[in-house]
């Protein structure tokens, strides 16, 4: 395990300082494609495929159900589908993953329930999309 609750909490502020996050509220819901270019938190309910040349956060109240691909995942959240991480996955408690993750750095902390394959053999992930993948753009909210 690479991180605590509370230092993951400083990591999210630490984005929020910076201004570059977009934020899908408790009590949104989305259905969709999406991509990011910056920081995403999700604490509302995300239905479909998320792609994020970043992090993406995913807080307690946070449900994904789909395919996530990113550079870094931080998950508190339930999420169902498959995850590609270009750098690292950590799953935080309360946290439920069904579904299969291919990145090379995985950190589960103790109360997190995950079911599913791991593959953390693949080096220089990219978090790029394919180019026939057509993506709503979302913007940045503040």
């Amino acid at each position: 395990m690479w991180g605590t609750s509370d230092q993951n909490d400083k990591k999210w502020q630490t984005i929020v300082e910076e201004g570059s996050y977009t934020f899908l509220g408790k009590g949104v819901d989305f259905k969709g494609k999406a991509k990011f270019d910056g920081s995403v938190r999700i604490d509302g309910l995300f239905d479909g495929q998320i792609f994020s040349q970043d992090t993406l956060v995913i807080g307690e109240q946070g449900i994904v159900k789909g395919e996530i691909t990113c550079e870094t995942l931080i998950c508190s959240g339930k999420i169902e589908g498959n995850i590609v991480a270009s750098q690292k996955i950590q799953l935080l408690k309360p946290a439920v993953l069904v579904g299969s993750i291919r990145t090379p750095s995985f950190s589960v902390e103790e109360g997190v329930l995950y079911q599913g394959t791991c593959d953390m053999g693949a080096s220089g992930i990219d978090v790029v999309p394919s180019p026939s993948a057509e993506v709503e753009k979302v913007p940045h909210a503040v």
